[in-house]
Parts: structure tokens; C-alpha cells; sequence
């Protein structure tokens, strides 16, 4: 029989647990944001255990589109402020 494929979740917790050297060596303030990364994350895992060929997705990506969601939000806000005062 084939090895069993651990869950998405679990990988991802595999995955936070291979960068733990690299978080110790960080300085707390750093620390901090760095489990924010994580958490963050996180939140994409269910969405990614749908996936066909499911891959853990770099960590950093995950963060990165997290940030860029939130920036286009911001964007709209922007635009409809400035519509709003025109």
C-alpha cells in the first residue's frame, strides 16, 4: 500500500515547524511579525485542501497576497472617498 498523504493542515504545521531555527534567530519584535506571517497563512488552508494536486504554497506568497488584498481594499476606499468629495 502507498504512504498515507498527511492533510493540508497538518503539512502546513509541518512546514511552521522546518522555519522554526530561522524565527529563534530572529529578535522579538521580528518574531512577532513573523507568526503573524504564519497565521495569516493559515487562514488559506481550507481553500487549499480543495486544490486537485494540493502543493504547500511558500508561506511568504501566502502573506504577500494576503497584503495585496488588502491594499486593493484600501485602494477602493481611496477612490470611492475621493468620488465622494468630487
Amino acid at each position: 500500500m502507498g504512504r498515507t498523504i498527511p492533510s493540508f493542515r497538518i503539512a502546513s504545521v509541518m512546514e511552521e515547524k522546518e522555519w522554526k531555527p530561522f524565527r529563534n534567530s530572529l529578535d522579538k519584535s521580528d518574531r512577532k511579525k513573523f507568526d503573524q506571517m504564519f497565521s495569516i497563512a493559515h487562514m488559506y488552508n481550507s481553500a487549499s485542501s480543495y486544490a486537485a494536486k494540493p502543493i504547500l504554497m511558500d508561506v511568504h506568497q501566502r502573506y504577500l497576497m494576503n497584503l495585496q488584498s488588502g491594499l486593493f481594499r484600501g485602494e477602493e476606499l481611496l477612490v470611492g472617498t475621493a468620488e465622494a468629495a468630487a
